[in-house]
């Protein structure tokens, strides 16, 4: 096969599979995934806080903020999960970032799938992966803080 005809090839498959993601999900997410947000530990300079958690199914995602006078500046996000994990994880360090902890805290699961424009039925607890993610690295800053100062 002519180099000219596999590169084609290549991209008519590409195509058909970006094609039947935003069938199974969106557009918004299908970015996401192929473009994730905030992905990435950040060096350690810029991280107050940093917690991992393992959902159920198993997927594990990690939060690292840098947060200021209650002001999370900046929110990285790392998973091991499946597409639509790493959508949910990029869609709430976006929705976050440059938010008081107070907003953050007041955020649900519902909040962060509808950010994304619905995730499949299969895939909601995603949602529910970041969020848990998400709580407890607040937890942890606002415990660490409060033990700092005794």
């Amino acid at each position: 096969m002519p180099l000219d005809d596999l590169d084609k090839w290549v991209q008519d498959i590409q195509k058909e599979i970006i094609e039947e993601a935003i069938m199974q999900y969106n557009e918004h997410i299908v970015e996401l995934i192929q473009n994730p947000k905030n992905w990435g530990k950040p060096k350690n300079d810029d991280i107050s806080v940093w917690h991992a958690y393992e959902g159920p199914c198993g997927d594990t995602m990690h939060f690292f903020l840098k947060i200021e006078n209650d002001i999370i500046e900046k929110a990285h996000f790392i998973t091991d999960g499946c597409g639509a994990t790493v959508a949910a994880g990029s869609q709430t360090t976006m929705m976050i970032e440059g938010k008081p902890l107070v907003y953050a805290e007041s955020l649900k699961p519902i909040d962060i799938d509808n950010a994304l424009g619905g995730l499949p039925n299969d895939h909601k607890h995603c949602a529910e992966l970041a969020f848990k993610t998400l709580t407890r690295a607040i937890e942890k800053y606002r415990y660490k803080n409060i033990t700092k100062y005794k």
